[in-house]
């Protein structure tokens, strides 16, 4: 499963994740099947817009069993919470 979840970002950010994957609340975008190469070009595209714009944040997850608590989490822009690894599981600290 493949979640990105935008916050504050330009429209047409919603409209190319709305083409790739189901968005189930304002914002938050899920694919349950989405392969490696499919994530790494939405993720490419969404890295290059917030490069151009600067404004928004996003976050990218997905199941990885080889990383830290079995998910990778990838971001740009300003989280809004702290996530680190805490002896190979994630922890959330507010900012």
């Amino acid at each position: 499963m493949t979640v990105v979840v935008t916050i504050n970002v330009a429209a047409r950010f919603r409209g190319f994740l709305a083409s790739a994957m189901l968005e189930i609340a304002p914002g938050v975008y899920t694919s349950p099947n989405m392969t490696k190469g499919i994530r790494q070009r939405v993720w490419e595209v969404l890295s290059r817009w917030h490069d151009e714009l600067q404004k928004g944040t996003i976050v990218m997850t997905w199941r990885e069993p080889s990383a830290v608590g079995g998910q990778r989490i990838r971001l740009l822009g300003e989280a809004p919470k702290e996530i680190f690894d805490a002896d190979g599981i994630y922890l959330v600290k507010y900012n």
